[in-house]
């Protein structure tokens, strides 16, 4: 297949999801824009002011990064997951097949599309939080590139959780028993330092700690986990993904009959 054709089915693909999630916006956007401004009011306003500072910042400015993460975090792997799955119950994602188009056009495609409704509902929480803290940039180079690579591994795992759903309860199981509980002890509402030294260990096995700390450090310029280390894991995971579905797709498994 030539370049320029492989050009116009990734922007076919992508203008379709940027057309769908502009189109939909009050369950794609909205949402998680007013569950986190829920957040900064009950845990950063009421809550937060009754607390003492962390790392030498008041408690909503310390949680504002963490709950920008969260939305991305939740709104690429939901987009994937949900998106393909309805592709492949509608049997759209046969003709995808069925096409030229390379697998891994395919793949990028479905993930843009992940990454697009992440990035912006990140934007859309990251203006609704001006209005509750002030924010300040520490490294923009580390906050884009904390934010970007988050919302790619987030929207390769939402494939991965769409290729082997077999219902539409089952694009929900991981985001319900996996997703949520690792998000809410990924060190969002706290510093893993606060906690007793066992549960400092076991809370580096959670892979969001990681990336809410890259961010955090990308705004306010203060981590529980080196930064280099939060990349290391982020790069390590995506190249996990990014196998399991080059080889998935090549298989067949899933996503042909």
């Amino acid at each position: 297949m030539q370049p320029y054709r492989i050009w116009i089915s990734y922007l076919t693909m992508m203008r379709k999801e940027l057309m769908r999630i502009i189109r939909i916006w009050s369950q794609t956007l909205l949402p998680p824009v007013i569950t986190t401004s829920l957040y900064f009011v009950v845990f950063g306003t009421f809550i937060g002011s009754q607390l003492a500072n962390i790392h030498g910042f008041s408690y909503i400015q310390f949680i504002v990064p963490g709950l920008i993460m969260m939305s991305v975090i939740t709104s690429s792997y939901m987009n994937t997951v949900s998106t393909f799955y309805f592709a492949k119950w509608t049997k759209n994602l046969e003709e995808l097949l069925v096409s030229p188009t390379p697998d891994w056009v395919v793949i990028l495609g479905f993930v843009s599309g992940g990454v697009l409704r992440g990035l912006l509902v990140g934007l859309l929480v990251t203006i609704v939080s001006l209005f509750f803290t002030h924010l300040t940039i520490s490294s923009i180079v580390v906050l884009l590139s904390a934010v970007v690579l988050t919302s790619v591994l987030f929207s390769l795992a939402g494939l991965i959780n769409g290729v082997f759903a077999n219902s539409f309860d089952g694009i929900s199981i991981v985001p319900t028993f996996v997703l949520t509980p690792l998000t809410y002890l990924g060190g969002i509402f706290y510093s893993v330092e606060m906690l007793p030294e066992f549960w400092q260990k076991v809370s580096l096995f959670n892979p969001i700690l990681y990336m809410v700390n890259a961010f955090r450090y990308g705004f306010l310029g203060v981590s529980d986990i080196p930064v280099a280390q939060c990349f290391m894991v982020l790069g390590g995971l995506m190249v996990v993904c990014v196998g399991v579905l080059v080889y998935i797709f090549k298989q067949g498994i899933g996503v042909r009959h």
